[in-house]
């Protein structure tokens, strides 16, 4: 399986329909800088930009978050500094930096 490394070219599976106003937030996704808006949480913002928020470590298929409440662990994602962190419940805040491939999914 080849693995995509995620960036704003590759489309988002959430569209913004809804607070389009809002202020910009800035982020990083495997090191390409994105924008969200104020009051979206990590899972949103990553998905306004990406098809997916990380691969599982099992399969190796792509996971999007499925409960959408912090139950199912599904939407965990790295932080650069290696902290895990449930996207679907936690703020977007300026300057975070996310990893949602690992070192080969990169071809490091």
């Amino acid at each position: 399986m080849s693995a995509q490394i995620l960036n704003a070219s590759s489309g988002g599976q959430f569209h913004r329909r809804y607070r389009q106003d809002e202020k910009p937030v800035g982020f990083s996704l495997n090191g390409v800088a994105q924008t969200g808006r104020h009051g979206d949480t990590v899972l949103t913002a990553i998905m306004a930009v990406s098809s997916h928020v990380r691969h599982t470590e099992f399969t190796g298929e792509t996971r999007a978050g499925f409960c959408l409440i912090g139950a199912c662990q599904d939407c965990y994602v790295m932080t650069e500094e290696g902290q895990r962190i449930r996207a679907c419940t936690t703020p977007l805040q300026e300057g975070m930096r996310f990893v949602t491939t690992t070192l080969a999914e990169a071809g490091v």
